[in-house]
């Protein structure tokens, strides 16, 4: 008998939703998957769910959706009514969703036509860490080979995942299942960071994983002794430093006849 062929996990998201009927929950589409198509990774499904819902915040932050563009491809074909909450989307039901670039220079989601948000006002340290979040989300395996952010049941992604504990920067899943708890130390002090991510680390033992394995790492541009030495007998903590790099070119000026003169190197 020949073997079925295994399709994107994009295209089983959408056959799962199709065939519960067009009107579903994140948590039914993950089981459906798993029934007809045995031993697809958990964190996959729950990403791609994510990529393909035109309302989500956090689709942006996969390089399927991280330029401009009107939600009409080929992983635009999911809309979220509520948390947990899935069917197809309609333009004509739920209006023309695109990604578009904000003044900020931040990629968005939003209906056509509508204002962008405000822009930040809590200070340059607050947008230097979400900007440093923000591109870790998107680069995860700089971080970690086969790292992928984590998606619980209710399709709430691990960006700045909300626990009663706190708020976690970025969680993610390991290739082994383990979750990763990713704290980013910019605006904050060190005992700070190493006692929020002891915090998260027993919460999510206890609440949100089966096997009981969580790590964490702390991401900053530099660390001193005293956060060297607070995490020195925690094996499962690790640290990353982080280096930031800008190169500079002459632009050659244009003469009076357009065209270019000057320096040229």
């Amino acid at each position: 008998m020949a073997c079925k062929v295994r399709p994107p996990v994009w295209r089983m998201v959408k056959e799962a939703v199709v065939d519960l009927g067009g009107e579903t929950t994140n948590v039914a589409v993950r089981d459906w998957i798993e029934k007809h198509y045995p031993g697809t990774n958990r964190a996959t499904i729950g990403c791609q769910m994510i990529i393909c819902t035109v309302n989500h915040d956090s689709r942006i932050h996969y390089s399927e959706n991280s330029k401009p563009r009107t939600a009409n491809s080929k992983y635009d074909f999911l809309y979220r009514p509520e948390r947990g909450q899935l069917v197809l989307y309609d333009p004509q039901v739920h209006g023309q969703w695109e990604i578009v670039k904000s003044d900020s220079g931040r990629m968005i989601v939003q209906l056509a036509g509508m204002l962008e948000p405000a822009a930040d006002s809590e200070g340059e340290s607050f947008a230097a860490e979400d900007h440093l979040r923000d591109y870790l989300v998107n680069h995860l395996d700089i971080i970690e080979d086969e790292l992928q952010l984590y998606v619980d049941d209710d399709g709430k992604d691990g960006v700045e995942y909300r626990t009663d504990v706190g708020i976690i920067d970025i969680l993610a899943v390991d290739a082994h299942g383990g979750l990763v708890v990713i704290e980013l130390k910019v605006s904050k002090g060190p005992d700070a960071v190493v006692g929020q991510l002891l915090r998260y680390k027993g919460w999510l033992k206890r609440h949100r994983t089966t096997n009981g394995k969580v790590r964490g790492i702390i991401v900053a541009r530099h660390f001193s002794d005293r956060v060297r030495y607070a995490v020195a007998d925690v094996p499962d903590i690790a640290l990353k430093e982080y280096d930031l790099k800008i190169e500079l070119r002459d632009v050659p000026h244009v003469d009076s006849t357009g065209n270019r003169s000057g320096n040229q190197s």
